[in-house]
């Protein structure tokens, strides 16, 4: 089937293989059509290197035909002089007549930059074909540029009950609610978002790796909040395995894959660690706990997704589950547990 609506949505299908290996730049996807046939394609594959449009440039077997095709991407063309040179430029310089954009780019070095270019060099450009759809696939990226804030995803396992911890002054050790296929599919979101970030209890209580050793991906950055520095060294935290960043109130020597950021505790914490990740390009962060993390979140409405699992067990008593309302946006079943996400809305 050949429709512009088609060869858009090959160019999202496309832009989704970079899951997890671009950010902070977003997932884009290109296809090259000459006379209703696909004859080139691309997705920007690793950040820093070649985005999709030089990727699908390149993949053209015969380079005469692209002064006769349509170049479909999900994303407006870069302007700019960034890791790469602009691809807005290579294709003027191929003189590919016209060009379909699914979405402009809110980053400022662009935003319709691009465009504009292209225009001047005399090419065709249509924008907003499955402009919703585009704009869906890098949610993150356009929260990131339109709010000046990472993605914020909250996660929770909780009981039928409605818990999500006993009481720690009884047991100590860690609290399992959910299934090995939720750990797994828990793993695996880990390794598409930027990083990871916990509460000082959660911390000290349940000593979490805040790995993807049981899925095959990136590992996020790992994120603590120790105000006062009273987690032990000892922590899987600390073993140097991955990048750990502490916010604490005290300046403190980091050392290989840790390091220290001071925030300012007497005032209000969550929009100072987000200032600070925006500024270190950021792009997302999971939070997942504890039960004062995650509420801070969620009173002051700053979360995009959740993600809350249902184990088949009952507590009775213990640390209950936060109270979220949003729209419902998709539902699993794992096994013996269930996925329910949910949409600030």
């Amino acid at each position: 089937m050949s429709t512009p609506d088609f060869f858009m949505q090959r160019c999202l299908h496309l832009a989704l293989l970079g899951m997890g290996d671009v950010a902070p730049n977003p997932m884009v996807g290109c296809v090259i059509v000459h006379e209703g046939t696909i004859i080139g394609e691309g997705f920007h594959e690793k950040y820093g290197q070649a985005h999709a449009e030089v990727n699908a440039i390149r993949s053209v077997k015969n380079p005469e035909l692209l002064t006769q095709s349509t170049l479909y991407v999900s994303l407006e063309p870069c302007a700019h002089f960034g890791k790469t040179p602009p691809c807005s430029d290579l294709i003027i310089e191929n003189r590919i007549p016209r060009v379909v954009i699914g979405t402009v780019d809110p980053f400022a070095k662009v935003a319709g930059k691009g465009i504009e270019r292209m225009q001047k060099a005399g090419i065709e450009v249509e924008v907003g074909l499955l402009e919703k759809e585009c704009r869906e696939l890098n949610r993150r990226f356009f929260t990131f540029h339109e709010k000046k804030r990472p993605y914020i995803l909250l996660k929770w396992a909780q009981t039928l009950d409605g818990f999500i911890d006993t009481d720690r002054t009884e047991y100590l050790h860690p609290t399992w609610i959910t299934n090995a296929l939720s750990k797994r599919l828990v793993h695996k979101q880990r390794s598409e978002e930027s990083a990871i970030l916990i509460g000082t209890d959660t911390a000290k209580f349940d000593n979490p790796a805040l790995t993807v050793r049981e899925w095959t991906g990136n590992q996020p950055i790992r994120m603590v909040i120790d105000r006062t520095g009273r987690l032990e060294s000892n922590l899987h935290l600390f073993d140097q395995s991955a990048p750990t960043w502490v916010f604490t109130h005290q300046e403190k020597a980091g050392s290989e894959n840790l390091k220290y950021i001071t925030l300012d505790f007497s005032q209000e914490i969550l929009p100072q660690l987000l200032s600070e990740l925006y500024h270190q390009d950021i792009l997302s962060v999971i939070v997942e706990g504890g039960s004062k993390l995650l509420n801070s979140f969620l009173k002051s409405g700053l979360w995009d997704e959740a993600f809350v699992y249902t184990g088949n067990q009952f507590f009775g008593k213990g640390v209950i589950a936060p109270h979220i309302s949003g729209e419902t946006i998709g539902f699993e079943k794992l096994d013996d547990c269930k996925l329910h996400v949910l949409r600030n809305v």
